[in-house]
This record gives C-alpha cells, structure tokens and sequence, in this order.
C-alpha cells in the first residue's frame, strides 16, 4: 500500500511540473524555427503533449484506484 501512495504522490508532483511548464512564458518571442519549418515553440507544445500522455498512461496503470472499481462494479451486479 505503501507503493501505491508514492506513486499517486509521483504522479501528482509530475501533473504539477507539468502545469508550470506549459506556461511557456520564455518562448513567446522566439521566432526560431526547427527543421526549417517548425516554430521552436509549437514543438515545445508538441513534446508537453506527448508528456502529459505518458503521465496519464502512468497515471491509469499505477495510481487507479483498482479496488474503488471493483467495489462499483459489483454495486451494479456486474451486467454490463
């Protein structure tokens, strides 16, 4: 049990980081473009979302709550 708070603790301290770094305030005027097409700070955005994802993947294997489910699925009586 005790794995399972540190990681939802983890999983929150990286939503957290991941929240202040989507604020970009340091790349609103760099016109600096990658591969010669792509604005530097729609790539940032690019790798934030790509982030966020592996974080909600995270997020769903380590830290759902299992239990909590099971307990609501047998509520129903388990028809589906």
């Amino acid at each position: 049990m005790n794995d399972h708070r540190a990681m939802q603790r983890a999983i929150w301290i990286m939503v957290g980081v991941l929240i202040v770094l989507h604020q970009d305030i340091w790349l609103w005027d760099n016109a600096t473009l990658l591969f010669g097409f792509l604005p530097v700070s729609l790539a940032y955005h690019m790798g934030i979302s790509i982030a966020a994802g592996v974080v909600w993947f995270l997020a769903t294997r380590y830290a759902w709550p299992v239990a909590e489910e099971r307990a609501a699925d047998g509520e129903k009586g388990g028809a589906a």
